[in-house]
């Protein structure tokens, strides 16, 4: 009983591991972009960046508190320096030297310093550009952000895209296939030519060639939607939402008369944060042109011995102690500092022109996103409403066909037709889907 017992246990055991290694992931385009945003390798590390950056700003806030040191020495004169004394000193005769031994061999020092800035320009300007880092640092993380969510919708659009298209290259197939057998009948009958056999064995024989690179496109692009989810690449990945569901959804003509902030444009946002950065760095270099003052104050102790006895109780050590000012004056450096602080002048100018034509690119960014998003809509329109005609043109084609009104080249024409405006209609859905995630990112806007 206990044996079965313990074999009962460990099946139950494999079974939850089982269970736990093939759990399927199953995300609508919402889900999945959550998911992404807290998984995602580079939202990881760019949330990192913004922890990094904290730190990074009481680092620099730290260098100009009180600072304290210790440091313990010890040496062990193995032969002492000798100094000669006049003669005399000793009662000896004048002219003559005696050598004379100064001090124990054996020495510890034990002290500790503390220290002040009291005034230094270079840390004013760090610590005021420390709002700036970090400034940057969100920034940065929300343009990283906006770039996993197009590569989500991206990515997920194109999943969506290959399954559909696997399910119209099977639906096409198993038409051929209908048509193929019937008129090879027809034909063995002797009521119809060989050609016309040939012609769809051509065309039935393409459409199996695209649906097995259908299915191939369809396991890659699952593992790079994976990929960007930050799952395994063979991770079992189930997607919710239906491709002409979700364009349809997309479809928001409101979008289009929402004017811009710049100021909320991540990509503004980052190029105001380079021309802050080479503002700081103008004033970093004048600041190298004013005096540096700080304050110190020490404490210590020396312990002389023949022998090592520093830690014994009846050891004496000799105190000593000093507090003073450290001045530091820049006053010529052959016109060194005056050129760095016209370097980071220019540099300055220059990332302020640069603000102002990120401004202009941007502003035309949006203009072209908006056309894009039109068009986007429009050719999703027309797709559809084509594909409606290619199907209908296609059907009157075939019962013509065996009705013997129509050749077998008639008929790949139409069927030909039908199965462009299918790969239109895909692309046309796939196009809304990206087209308003590239408005929505410029004007910084959620779905």
């Amino acid at each position: 009983m206990r044996i079965l017992t313990l074999i009962l246990l460990g099946l139950t055991a494999i079974a939850r591991t089982t269970a736990q290694d093939t759990e399927t992931y199953r995300f609508t385009l919402d889900e999945a972009i959550a998911f992404a945003l807290e998984n995602n390798y580079k939202a990881i590390n760019a949330g990192r960046e913004v922890l990094d950056a904290r730190k990074q700003k009481w680092e620099t806030i730290a260098s100009g508190l009180p600072q304290i040191s210790g440091a313990v020495s010890y040496q062990n004169q193995l032969i002492q320096q000798v100094v000669q004394l006049p003669g005399e000193i000793a009662g000896g005769d004048p002219g003559t030297f005696v050598a004379v031994v100064f001090g124990q061999p054996q020495q510890m020092n034990a002290a500790a310093t503390l220290r002040q800035q009291i005034f230094d320009g270079s840390y004013i300007v760090g610590v005021q550009a420390t709002k700036a880092f970090l400034s940057y640092s969100a920034n940065n993380l929300e343009k990283t952000e906006q770039e996993v969510i197009k590569a989500v919708v991206e990515s997920y659009g194109n999943v969506l895209l290959s399954r559909e298209g696997v399910e119209i290259l099977e639906k096409n197939r198993a038409a051929l296939e209908k048509n193929l057998f019937e008129t090879t009948k027809i034909f063995e009958n002797g009521l119809g030519d060989e050609e016309s056999v040939e012609q769809l064995q051509i065309t039935l024989s393409s459409i199996e060639n695209e649906l097995k690179n259908a299915h191939r496109l369809k396991d890659i692009s699952l593992q790079i939607l994976n990929l960007v989810l930050g799952l395994e690449l063979e991770a079992p990945t189930e997607l919710q939402e239906d491709l002409d569901a979700l364009a349809q959804e997309k479809i928001d003509r409101m979008l289009l008369d929402n004017n811009l902030d710049i100021d909320k444009n991540t990509d503004y946002k980052l190029a105001k944060n380079l021309t802050e950065q080479r503002y700081f760095e103008w004033k970093l270099a004048r600041s190298r042109a004013l005096p540096t003052l700080n304050a110190f104050a020490s404490y210590g102790a020396l312990s002389f011995g023949e022998d090592f006895t520093f830690f014994d109780s009846g050891q004496e050590w000799f105190e000593f102690s000093a507090i003073g000012l450290d001045l530091n004056i820049p006053i010529f450096s052959s016109l060194g500092r005056s050129a760095s602080t016209q370097r980071a002048k220019i540099a300055l100018e220059q990332a302020e022109t640069q603000l102002s034509e990120a401004e202009a690119q941007i502003r035309l960014q949006l203009e072209n996103a908006k056309s894009n998003y039109i068009l986007a809509i429009e050719q999703y329109g027309t797709s559809k409403k084509n594909l409606a005609l290619a199907e209908r043109i296609e059907k009157k084609n075939e019962t013509k066909y065996f009705e013997g009104l129509a050749t077998s080249f008639e008929l790949r024409q139409a069927q030909t037709q039908l199965y462009d405006a299918q790969q239109q209609y895909l692309q046309s859905m796939v196009q809304v889907i990206n087209r308003k995630t590239d408005l929505e990112i410029i004007l910084n806007e959620k779905s």
